[in-house]
Parts: structure tokens; C-alpha cells; sequence
């Protein structure tokens, strides 16, 4: 099973504003995020928020800076266990779907797969869905979709939660 921290943190730096932010808090540390990235302030702040929650990035002592931790990489690798072949082997080349499969058995076990990056009874934005969505595949929307579809997640109002797969 993908570790679901890993999941997440290849989804925050999926996201364009989200990654110029972590790379402006590495390249220019103590600078104006906003004038290194080039984006809106309220964005920059979201981005920061989301590159918290992931671990990528904590506030200055002082609280009102942030700085980048690249350590947060170097523990993840290490939760990556070396496993004989997994059958999942077949549709992720670097964790990444090659394809959403057409048979619908395989499109099921990718699925399963898929949803146990989320948590059973923690109801998810849509926003986090499509970020944590967007580490395995580009069409994210689709696998969202498909993940609603075969009953893995259920949607109301934008909210998602797990709803079935294995544990």
C-alpha cells in the first residue's frame, strides 16, 4: 500500500503555486514569497497552509516567517519498504498510473488501491481530493469520478469521503 503521507506530498508539488512556493521558500529563504513567485498574496498564504499540512514547510520560531523542510523528503524515502513485485506493478511505473485500465476488474483493483489514501470517516475538499488524486494520475477528474462511480468515495456538496475498498 502507498504510504499516504508520500501520496499527498507528490500532490502538493503537482500543484503550480504550491510548488513555486516551496521553491521560492528553498531558493530565496526570508524573501517576500510573493514577489519571488510572482503570485497573488492570498495565494501564496494558501499554498503555504497546504505546504504545512503536507510537512514541507513550518513556520519561523518567530512566527511569522516559514522555511522549507527538505529533511521531510529524506523521511518518507526512508517509510518506502522494499517489496517483492506487486501486482499494482503493472499499472504504476513510479507510483504513477501508466493508464486508467478499460477492464473494469483491473480498473477495480487500481481503484482499491487508489482509495486507501484515504482516510475511512475524514470527509476531503475537493480541492485535497484532486491533489492527492493528482500524484497518480494527470486526469485526475477522471479517477475521481471513477472512484465515485464504483461507490470508493462518495460526494455531496463538494465534500468526499471514503465509502468502501479494502482496508
Amino acid at each position: 500500500m502507498i504510504d499516504k503521507h508520500i501520496s499527498r506530498v507528490l500532490g502538493l508539488l503537482g500543484q503550480d503555486d504550491t510548488l513555486r512556493v516551496l521553491a521560492g521558500l528553498v531558493l530565496c529563504p526570508g524573501e517576500p514569497l510573493d514577489k519571488v513567485t510572482g503570485l497573488d498574496r492570498e495565494v501564496v498564504s494558501k499554498a503555504l497552509d497546504r505546504l504545512e499540512r503536507g510537512g514541507l514547510a513550518v513556520r519561523d520560531g518567530d512566527g511569522d516567517g516559514w522555511r522549507a523542510r527538505p529533511e521531510t523528503f529524506r523521511d518518507l524515502l526512508r517509510t518506502i519498504p522494499s517489496t517483492p513485485a506487486d501486482p499494482m506493478d503493472a499499472f504504476l511505473v513510479d507510483g504513477r498510473l501508466v493508464s486508467i485500465p478499460a477492464k473494469r476488474a483491473k480498473r477495480l483493483m487500481v481503484l482499491d488501491y487508489i482509495a486507501q489514501v484515504f482516510d475511512v470517516g475524514v470527509r476531503y475538499p475537493e480541492k485535497e481530493v484532486d491533489v492527492a488524486l493528482r500524484a497518480f494520475h494527470a486526469d485526475y477528474a477522471a479517477l475521481r469520478r471513477y472512484l465515485v462511480d464504483e461507490g470508493f468515495l462518495t460526494r455531496e456538496a463538494n465534500v468526499y469521503w471514503r465509502s468502501g475498498g479494502t482496508t
